[in-house]
This record gives structure tokens, C-alpha cells and sequence, in this order.
């Protein structure tokens, strides 16, 4: 991730900074130890949530309870799922005590411009996913198999659809959140809907520079290392 903040880091208290952070454990050897340790992450810091695949958080409840909040991932990482599926996936999240949820948009039906099907895509389970009590749910784009002017649709097509946040990234497909691509869909929602960045975001300074480029939320797995280094840059260490 290349950026550069150029805003005070004084303007950002270590709370409002936590609280733009989405801890992320999505690695698929990430077992209950691993576990263990995100959760007392988000303790520590007040991070916004965990975000976790659907087969964790029954262990996560377990151990945690209802003391921190959890966010769930749908048809991840490729997204090419059937809508069906993405909607069983988010309303078992829904009912078993996930608060947001992390959809990835069909890339393949966007790019061969099945525009009206995207759509539905998104807005059913959009639509399932609140009548269960869902807070937030947010699209992944996978920006880096984007190109600009793709980026602007898809963002009308997540706004149209009901969605409360545009996403960056799975992080796993290679490349990663810019703050070119923040910008640009930060302009394009003409604040419809939010902007989370997610992809590669391991240091303080890039997640800083991607919220002055327009994002609300951070999608990382490394919130503890952000937070270290912003209490660092703040002398708060």
C-alpha cells in the first residue's frame, strides 16, 4: 500500500482510530489459539469488530460472548457463489450473532456487464440480511481486477442495491487497498454509502492516509501492529 498522510495525527484520538478498525483473522489456518488472541486484540483496543468466517463464530460466542461485535464474510474470497448461497451464509451469520457482513461482489457476472443480476445479487441479500437485524452489510469490489470507470459503477451498483459500505479488497488476490482507489470511490458514493479499505493495510500511516482519502473503515489483520505504531507516532505508547 503506497500513501502518504498529510493530516495531523493529533486530530485522531487513539479511540476514534480503534473504532475504524474491522480486526481481521480470514487465514485459513487460523485456529482457536489464533482466535483467542484477535478477541483479546479487540478487547484491548476497541477495535468496531471482529471479522471472522462463518465457522469461527460459533467458537468466538463461545468464548467471548456477546462482549465484543462480530462481522462475517459471504461468499468469500471470489464471490461467485450463487445468490442463494450468499443469502443462507448471511442470514445463519445474522441469527448466530454476526452484526455486519462482508459480501463479495459477483466479479465475473459484473464483467461481462450483467449489470441488472449484480444487482440483484447484491440487493437480496442486502435485503435478507437486514430483516435478521444485520447493522451494516458492505460489498467487496476486488479492486485490483478493476479499472477506474468499472470502480464508478460498481459503486452505483452497491449504492442502488442498499448496501451502507463500498469494500476494497479480499486481500487475497493479490494487490491491496490504495489511496487512489479510497479517493475514487469516496467521490463516486457522493456520501450514499461509506468506503472501507481492506488489502495489505499492515502500518498506521497507510491506514491514516486511506482515511484521509475518504475510507470510514480499516479491514486489517494486523490491528494490534496499527495500533502500537499509531500510539507511537502520538506518544500515547
Amino acid at each position: 500500500m503506497k500513501g502518504f498522510y498529510s493530516g495531523r495525527i493529533e486530530s485522531i484520538t487513539p479511540t476514534e482510530f480503534a473504532s475504524m478498525i474491522d480486526h481481521t483473522l480470514l487465514k485459513p489456518d487460523a485456529d482457536y489459539k489464533i482466535l483467542e488472541k484477535y478477541i483479546n486484540d479487540v478487547r484491548e483496543h476497541g477495535f468496531k469488530l471482529l471479522m471472522l468466517p462463518l465457522s469461527l463464530l460459533d467458537k468466538a460466542l463461545e468464548i467471548a460472548g456477546r462482549t465484543i461485535k462480530y462481522g462475517v464474510v459471504v461468499g468469500f474470497p471470489l464471490g461467485n457463489t450463487s445468490t442463494k448461497v450468499k443469502v443462507f451464509e448471511a442470514v445463519e451469520a445474522a441469527s448466530s450473532g454476526a452484526s455486519e457482513v462482508d459480501m463479495v461482489m459477483n466479479i465475473s457476472l459484473f464483467k461481462s456487464r450483467e449489470y441488472a443480476r449484480v444487482l440483484e445479487d447484491i440487493s437480496t441479500v442486502v435485503a435478507e440480511a437486514k430483516k435478521k437485524g444485520v447493522e451494516s452489510v458492505k460489498v467487496i469490489l476486488e479492486t485490483t481486477l478493476l479499472d477506474d470507470s468499472e470502480k464508478i459503477k460498481a459503486v452505483e451498483l452497491v449504492s442502488s442495491a442498499g448496501a451502507d459500505f463500498v469494500k476494497t479488497n479480499t486481500g487475497f488476490l493479490g494487490g491491496g487497498a490504495t489511496v487512489h482507489d479510497v479517493a475514487l470511490l469516496y467521490r463516486a458514493s457522493q456520501g450514499r454509502i461509506k468506503v472501507k479499505a481492506s488489502g495489505g493495510i499492515r502500518h498506521a500511516l497507510d491506514a491514516l492516509a486511506l482515511i484521509e482519502a475518504g475510507a470510514s473503515r480499516i479491514g486489517t489483520s494486523s490491528g494490534d501492529k496499527l495500533m502500537k505504531e499509531f500510539l507511537e507516532l502520538t506518544g500515547e505508547a
